[in-house]
């Protein structure tokens, strides 16, 4: 169906810029990502480091799915599981520097966007 096939399009390619751009802003600037995104708990840049070190290339494997579509289930999947993970963390640590509310605002933006995730990934694989 075109529609879920755009849908799935446009999450690869969403996800796929938003881990790159992530990514990038933890290895180029952890000072300014932790300041600005990652204020849980004391500052650990060899930490934000290796979550860099993750958020690149799994940005890259849901961009490079759009060029090799076999690669989408597997590449939804790692990154629904991955999302779900990190809004389980949310869940448990909602202590962000700037409130509660923001931590409690920060796991339902991550709820839904694993549900988006998900979403994609059930529509790839009952495409096959």
């Amino acid at each position: 169906m075109p529609t879920r096939s755009r849908y799935v399009e446009v999450i690869l390619v969403v996800f796929g810029a938003y881990s790159v751009g992530l990514g990038l802003f933890q290895w180029l600037a952890p000072e300014t990502f932790f300041d600005t995104l990652g204020a849980f708990g004391i500052r650990n840049t060899h930490y934000i480091f290796d979550n860099a070190s993750f958020e690149l290339p799994l940005g890259l494997l849901l961009l490079g799915a759009l060029r090799w579509p076999s690669w989408q289930v597997p590449a939804l999947a790692f990154a629904t599981a991955h999302w779900a993970l990190h809004t389980l963390s949310h869940l448990i640590d909602t202590n962000h520097r700037a409130g509660a509310t923001v931590g409690w605002l920060e796991f339902a933006a991550l709820a839904i966007s694993t549900g988006w995730l998900a979403v994609a990934l059930w529509f790839s694989a009952i495409r096959r």
